[in-house]
């Protein structure tokens, strides 16, 4: 967009102009990272600098009230006495200019000047300040930490815990019958009391009781199935007895493996029996249960050692009790929140933090969970409650806290990542993104919108790749793809003030009022805040004194 210096500025203007044709690029002005840069061109026309003259160019932003200046640059005809950029009289030349402004909002509508010091040997010739161009366009700064989900470290807590306890009834080589050695073992005794305890403890209750009945490898299938399923019975019935007794009603589920290699083999793993690992090397080679037995029996040498320290523990029946353990309810944690919280512990702490929607309770809970227990969730989930209650500062200290106590963790390292974004700590930023592989947040989302934060456009657009958000439909717009960023804002699950107001820039950029109008209004109904931020964007200069456009920003 070129802006043409066409006015006549006095007489000595014939031998000392302003550059003429003067482009500026971008116009209007538009925010890249943190930065407002432009390059500026033009041409001094020929036989019109004076030989002895020097012009000093300064850029010059204008905005409520206020203008900041960019570096300016010299220009000196080729006679004049001071140092510069030579203009030759009879050639003319080329003006060129970059210029750049550290960004603040109140920059969204500015205008750019260029600031003449104009002299001719001693004289100085007054020239009034030109403008250039517009700006800002500052779409890029609706890209916002905030429309990253922050990761909530969660907590471990179960309502039900089960327990198993379990006692084997051992016996004699091919024999059945219960001996009182055994059934009066003080494991069998210590499964029975368990087994009535979770009958009466209103925090407890049988979930399984089961009865397997077991026969070891050595002799025949048959004989060995017999002994297996007597075994079994008799040892549900000793216990279905013990049961009656202590007034406890639970189905017991009965089992029977008739020849126990399973056993074996792990009771020949953990044995110190010599030769063991050829008795493993036999299991491994041979499946067929004859021919096992017959192979480990040639093993004259360490056959006798099994009999002796290996097979009697297989002859067994086995009595398992499953309890589940009952954790206390909502309202007794909730309860205890109040009024004792010394008596939970952190597993219930972040599981009662889950159980209100107030964020300043939430935040109050997760204090005390740091406080009693120094985990570091509940530093995290601090900082994400801190995050959404909008005190970064506080946010970033909690993370610090967590990563304090787990450093390598990917999930508090990715909310640091967020935090510092808010905060406009870029490089710190990626530090902590760097670190937040394995994350279960969004990290290309997360990566996009830091990439887009710093400018980077195209590390910003693969990062994002087909992310489904806010800062992704702004970059699209950055981009000028305005067929997906209407796409993606269209699938935004939960749109918001800013999704409306990214839809009516779509519909600015591509002429389409109805588009602007519709969700203009959407914006500002969900956000107030909205109307003074249309009322300055450039991105809506063409719809400024629209009467429709008006009334929705009054």
């Amino acid at each position: 967009m070129s802006v043409i210096a066409v006015a006549v500025l006095t007489s000595c203007s014939k031998t000392l102009p302003q550059p003429e044709q003067i482009t500026v690029n971008p116009s209007p002005l538009t925010v890249v990272g943190n930065k407002v840069n432009a390059d500026i061109t033009g041409t001094f026309p020929v036989k019109k600098f004076a030989k002895k003259g020097t012009l000093v160019v300064t850029p010059v932003l204008k905005f409520e009230g206020q203008e900041v200046l960019s570096n300016s640059v010299k220009y000196v005809g080729e006679k004049a006495k001071e140092d510069g950029k030579i203009v030759y009289y009879k050639e003319g030349g080329k003006y060129t200019q970059s210029c750049s402004f550290d960004y603040v909002p109140a920059m969204a509508k500015s205008e750019l000047y260029l600031r003449f010091e104009a002299k001719v040997g001693d004289k100085v010739i007054e020239v009034p300040d030109l403008k250039v161009a517009d700006g800002v366009i500052a779409t890029a700064k609706l890209v916002a930490a905030e429309d990253v989900k922050n990761v909530t470290a969660t907590d471990k807590f179960q309502r039900v815990i089960q327990a198993i306890q379990e006692a084997d009834i051992k016996f004699l080589i091919q024999q059945s019958n219960l001996r009182n050695s055994e059934t009066g073992s003080q494991a069998v005794k210590d499964l029975q009391a368990a087994i009535k305890d979770a009958n009466e403890d209103v925090k407890k209750a049988i979930n399984k009781l089961e009865v397997s009945g077991y026969a070891s490898p050595d002799g025949g299938m048959e004989l060995n199935e017999k002994l297996a399923k007597a075994r079994q019975e008799n040892a549900q019935k000793f216990l279905a007895k013990q049961m009656k007794k202590d007034k406890v009603d639970a189905a017991i589920v009965n089992n029977i493996t008739a020849e126990d290699w399973a056993g074996f083999q792990a009771a020949v793993e953990n044995s110190n029996l010599q030769d063991k690992e050829l008795v493993l090397r036999v299991l491994s080679m041979y499946s067929d249960p004859e021919e096992r037995e017959a192979q480990i029996k040639n093993l004259s040498a360490v056959y006798k050692n099994i009999a002796e320290d290996i097979l009697p523990a297989l002859r067994r029946s086995r009595l398992i009790l499953t309890t589940d353990l009952i954790g206390k309810s909502d309202e007794e944690i909730m309860s205890l929140i109040k009024n004792d919280p010394s008596q939970l512990n952190v597993e219930e702490m972040l599981y009662a933090a889950t159980l209100t929607n107030n964020k300043i309770e939430k935040l109050a809970i997760y204090q005390q969970a740091a406080k009693q227990f120094g985990d570091y969730r509940a530093y995290n989930n601090i900082g994400k409650v801190q995050m959404e209650l909008g005190n970064v500062a506080d946010a970033r200290r909690a993370y610090a806290q967590a990563l304090a106590i787990a450093p390598n963790n990917a999930d508090v390292n990715f909310n640091a990542g967020l935090a510092a974004m808010a905060d406009n700590d870029l490089v710190k930023a990626e530090e902590y993104l760097g670190k937040a592989a394995g994350t279960n947040g969004d990290l290309n989302a997360a990566l996009g919108t830091l990439y887009t934060m710093k400018g980077d456009y195209k590390a910003a657009k693969n990062a994002y790749g087909k992310t489904v958000s806010n800062n992704a439909a702004a970059q699209q717009i950055i981009d000028e793809d305005y067929a997906a960023a209407r796409k993606t804002l269209n699938s935004i699950k939960e749109p918001n003030a800013t999704t409306a107001y990214l839809m009516a820039i779509v519909g600015a950029r591509t002429n389409d009022r109805e588009v602007v109008y519709a969700n203009l209004k959407v914006a500002v109904a969900r956000d107030a805040e909205m109307k003074a931020k249309a009322a300055k964007d450039i991105e809506f200069a063409k719809f400024e004194n629209d009467a429709d456009f008006l009334n929705i920003i009054k």
